[in-house]
C-alpha cells in the first residue's frame, strides 16, 4: 500500500475506533510537504463506501489535507451512513493527488480517462474524478458533472476547468 492511502487508513482506523485526529509529525517527507487539492476514496467489497476531497488544497500541507478528507469520506459523505468499527478490516483506500485546474476552451480539449473535470455555472459546482469505471465519453462525463452540480445536462453555458491526477493505492 502507497504511504499515501496508508496514511488514510491510519486516520479513518483511529478517528472511527478513538475519535482521535492524527496530528501531523513534525518531520515530513519532502512530497507530503507540498499543497494540492486531494480527494480520498474508500471502497467495500469493490463498491464505493465514501469519497471526500478538495480539488483546490485547503490544508498546509498534502498530510494534512489526507487525514481531513480520509476522515470526510468515512463519516461525512451524505450518500453512506458513517463507517462503523466493524467495517474497517473490509475497507480499501485511494488517494488522488490533483493538479491545478485548468480552463479549456473547448470539450475536444477532454478525455475522460486522463483529465477529471469541474463544471461550474454561477454558484452551482460539481467535479468528477478521471478514469472511473462506467465513464468512457466526454459526454457522459459532462453529464454526470452537471447533475452533481445541479445544473440541467442540455444547458452548454458553464465553464469547464480539467485537472489530472496521481492515484494512489
Amino acid at each position: 500500500m502507497h504511504p499515501y492511502a496508508e496514511l488514510a487508513r491510519k486516520a479513518v482506523e483511529e478517528y472511527v475506533k478513538n475519535r482521535n485526529v492524527l496530528s501531523c509529525p513534525k518531520e515530513l517527507p519532502s512530497e507530503m510537504q507540498k499543497r494540492a487539492g486531494v480527494f480520498v476514496s474508500l471502497k467495500k467489497h469493490g463498491e464505493l463506501r465514501g469519497c471526500i476531497g478538495t480539488f483546490l488544497p485547503c490544508e498546509e500541507n498534502i498530510y494534512k489535507e489526507i487525514v481531513r478528507n480520509a476522515i470526510a469520506a468515512a463519516t461525512e459523505d451524505p450518500r453512506f451512513y458513517p463507517v462503523q468499527e466493524d467495517e474497517l478490516n473490509d475497507i480499501t483506500y485511494s488517494v488522488d493527488v490533483l493538479s491545478e485546474p485548468e480552463k479549456i476552451s473547448d470539450i475536444s480539449e477532454l478525455d475522460p480517462k486522463r483529465y477529471g473535470i469541474i463544471v461550474t455555472k454561477g454558484y452551482k459546482k460539481g467535479l468528477l474524478l478521471p478514469d472511473l469505471e462506467g465513464v468512457n465519453t466526454v459526454e457522459e462525463q459532462l453529464m454526470i458533472t452537471k447533475m452533481k452540480a445541479g445544473i440541467s445536462p442540455s444547458d452548454k453555458d458553464v465553464e469547464i476547468l480539467r485537472f489530472t491526477v496521481e492515484r494512489y493505492k
